[in-house]
């Protein structure tokens, strides 16, 4: 089985049958069968302009300019920019460039 969420709430016995059976009452809720799986057609071919946007990414970039590294911050700090909004990390990049390089 696998791991659930944290604050995940599984219907009761009851609620489930409830569920069900508003489910099987329903005329436009069928059941998937075989003959419906073998006119499934892959949704790339259905729709296929939606599945190319989703699909599309930035990609790498040609020549890269920044370094991705990990790093262990105080929380107080982290939380501090964070709560600027997005954006945060550039934000303490340029704070850290300016420490850095302000006698120059």
């Amino acid at each position: 089985m696998p791991k659930l969420k944290p604050g995940h709430v599984s219907p009761t016995p009851g609620e489930d049958y409830a569920i069900n059976a508003a489910a099987a009452a329903d005329p436009e809720a069928s059941e998937l069968d075989d003959d419906w799986f073998e006119r499934a057609r892959p949704a790339s071919e259905v729709v296929p302009h939606i599945v190319q946007r989703y699909r599309r990414t930035r990609g790498k970039q040609r020549a890269p300019t920044k370094t991705q590294i990990t790093l262990r911050l105080d929380a107080d700090l982290v939380l501090h920019f964070r709560e600027t909004g997005k954006g945060w990390q550039t934000r303490m990049n340029d704070t850290l460039r300016e420490a850095v390089f302000e006698d120059e």
